[in-house]
């Protein structure tokens, strides 16, 4: 048991700016490394506190297995211990979620960030005994990974209470964005268990009602912006925390023109971090009104961060 304290312990490191990690692909489809290479290097150079790979905005689940193990193995070689590396394990069915878990293990990932699991609608009691499986066979803390969005389950307040119990659960990711659901989350942080927002829009208020953290989108592009609100929310700073979300707010909005990661995919090439292209069923934003949007978005950022 004292192992496994060890490894909460330092799973709890992770707060703060966190980056879900875009996966850049190639003109061929094929894993663009060079431009992961830059995406890395862009999140170093911004103060990102902790990163995830192959979640969904990695588009885990159009990756081939032996893609993932050399997405993961990149970012760990690439970072070289300078940030928490967190890879994305969670599949529909248990037994897949404890391998691809043991195998981020194998590889060196210092968490693991479980989905709830999809499309196969488990109830409560299911999923807290999914859960629980993973923490006990899969070797990495988890952090449980609630969007109900995106995957027709939910976990509520009360599931999530008893999981924390295990000492390999140590935090959740709650995406649901809702106001009531964000009280009911902070109410189960403690010291053991971090309790991180995984919605951009309310990332701000999240945090300073009590959430240590957001796992971001945006931050793929921002990610100097995107830590000077997390610091300011973090930090209980409410006037520091509302310039910042003005500030954002124009390219947060941008990126609601189409499903998570197309939009934010768009922005990419606009910095020189790799192409637009996602995997079908994804397909690329158009060029149009939607794109010239987050361009202009992106370009006021700048010019703000230039004149600060």
């Amino acid at each position: 048991m004292a192992g496994l304290n060890l490894q909460r312990n330092r799973a709890l490191d992770i707060r703060g700016s966190i980056c879900a990690l875009a996966t850049p692909f190639a003109p061929d489809g094929t894993l663009d490394l060079p431009a992961f290479a830059r995406l890395l290097d862009h999140q170093l150079a911004g103060g990102t506190q902790a990163l995830v790979v192959a979640g969904s905005t990695g588009e885990a689940h159009m990756l081939e297995r032996d893609e993932f193990d050399r997405l993961l193995a990149f970012a760990l070689e690439h970072v070289a211990g300078r940030m928490p590396v967190i890879a994305g394990t969670g599949e529909a069915g248990t037994a897949k979620t404890v391998a691809a878990t043991r195998r981020a293990k194998a590889l060196g990932a210092d968490a693991a960030l479980v989905v709830t699991p999809y499309y196969v609608r488990p109830t409560q009691e299911g999923m807290r005994r999914h859960f629980l499986e993973v923490a006990e066979h899969g070797g990495l803390p988890v952090l449980l990974y609630n969007v109900p969005v995106r995957t027709a389950c939910d976990l509520l307040p009360e599931t999530t209470a008893l999981l924390r119990e295990h000492p390999m659960v140590v935090g959740i990711k709650e995406a649901s964005g809702d106001a009531g659901r964000i009280r009911a989350t902070a109410e189960l942080a403690r010291a053991d268990f971090v309790y991180l927002t995984g919605d951009d829009g309310t990332a701000g208020q999240a945090m300073l009602a009590g959430a240590a953290g957001t796992v971001s989108v945006v931050a793929n592009l921002v990610p100097k912006a995107f830590r000077a609100m997390c610091d300011a929310a973090t930090g209980g700073d409410r006037a520091a925390t509302a310039r910042c979300e003005d500030a954002l707010a124009p390219l947060l909005q941008a990126m609601n023109c189409a499903p998570n990661p197309i939009a934010v995919k768009a922005g990419l090439p606009e910095l020189g971090l790799g192409s637009a292209l996602p995997r079908l069923p994804l397909v690329e934003l158009a060029e149009g009104p939607d794109r010239a949007r987050l361009r202009e978005a992106l370009s006021s950022l700048a010019s703000l961060a230039h004149a600060a």
